[in-house]
């Protein structure tokens, strides 16, 4: 008895992976938005980093990732820019990293999604190993803020 097996080509798609990451920064943005101006830059849990400053790692790894899976430049991680302590400046940035994510993820072949990396010239491995660590970080750093928004109401 002949069996045939066929393989599995994908079990989600390059578009639903970007709407499901895309749906953990609007959680992420809604947390942002919870956070009154001056704690969001100085309030610390147990000597953990500032909700600002978490996002700003989010915001240092997210573009610059993709950019370097999408040109193959490696560059160094840079997780600070200057908002003048203020949330709005960065959550403008958000938005713009926002539109530049989804610009950038239509760059990536579906095939380039099992090629070797290494991020920032440190973090091997392959590229939608580290879109899901993106995603991991973010909702681990979200977690670390205020009670956040409820992980099952994203789009």
């Amino acid at each position: 008895m002949e069996q045939t097996i066929q393989q599995i080509k994908e079990v989600i798609t390059p578009k639903e992976l970007l709407k499901h990451w895309q749906g953990h920064r609007t959680l992420t943005r809604r947390a942002i938005e919870t956070f009154p101006e001056k704690e969001f830059f100085e309030f610390s849990v147990g000597g953990m980093r500032t909700f600002a400053e978490m996002t700003m790692e989010l915001l240092g790894i997210a573009v610059p990732a993709l950019r370097e899976i999408t040109s193959g430049n490696i560059t160094d991680l840079n997780d600070s820019f200057e908002h003048k302590n203020k949330k709005e400046n960065i959550l403008k940035q958000w938005d713009t990293d926002t539109e530049e994510i989804n610009r950038l993820f239509t760059e990536i072949p579906p095939e380039k999604f099992h090629e070797r990396i290494n991020l920032f010239g440190k973090y091997e491995g392959t590229v939608w190993s580290g879109i899901f660590y993106f995603i991991d970080n973010e909702i681990h750093h979200r977690a670390q803020g205020t009670e956040p928004p409820p992980f099952w109401d994203r789009p």
